[in-house]
């Protein structure tokens, strides 16, 4: 095959070369709200081309490497002093897979526990171009199921306005459950 990033032959999605050049994570931090911080691993325009696979049936290839080569690294190198869960943004499945749920697969540790359906949106609505003022009269308006009581982290592919998080965040509350930051892969 071909690697999607240079074109060259390679046994992987994005070969070798590209991985060890192109696909080095660097830590973005950027506040939220008050106190509370995204973490992010790549801009987006790094990874825009990569980030849209989402929607193909390469997707998920893209996004395991992806998240190998951050979320994985994060959570080796991440303690904490009680369990903590990986809670995926909406882990559908609508195109085959979750994009959100491999990224929180790859936060699976010592210290760090992926836990999946238990946020779903229940507005369908799609983000991708919009400006704030659309996504706050929009909500996703997120249910939460089979999680309280518990240290969170939220888990995302990308962060524009960050009204998604926003949101994921103040519905995990009302569950009693405790945000401590969110990770996305990349930052606009």
């Amino acid at each position: 095959m071909l690697c999607l990033t240079c074109k060259n032959l390679s046994f992987e999605i994005i070969c070798i070369d590209c991985q060890d050049n192109l696909l080095i994570p660097s830590f973005h931090k950027r506040e939220i709200e008050d106190g509370f911080f995204n973490y992010s691993f790549y801009t987006l325009s790094e990874l825009e081309d990569l980030i849209s696979s989402k929607y193909y049936f390469h997707g998920d290839r893209v996004f395991n490497l992806l998240a190998k080569l951050s979320f994985a690294k994060f959570a080796q190198n991440f303690t904490f002093s009680s369990q903590v869960f990986a809670i995926p943004i909406d882990d559908h499945t609508r195109h085959d897979f979750s994009h959100t749920a491999i990224l929180a697969k790859h936060l699976k540790s010592q210290f760090i526990t992926p836990k999946y359906n238990c946020l779903k949106a229940t507005n369908i609505v799609k983000y991708a171009g919009k400006d704030l003022e659309f996504r706050q009269k929009n909500p996703r308006g997120f249910k939460v199921t089979n999680i309280s009581n518990q240290m969170t982290i939220l888990c995302d592919d990308l962060i524009t306005t960050g009204a998604t998080i926003k949101q994921a965040k103040k519905a995990l509350e009302k569950k009693n459950n405790q945000v401590l930051f969110s990770l996305t892969l990349c930052s606009t």
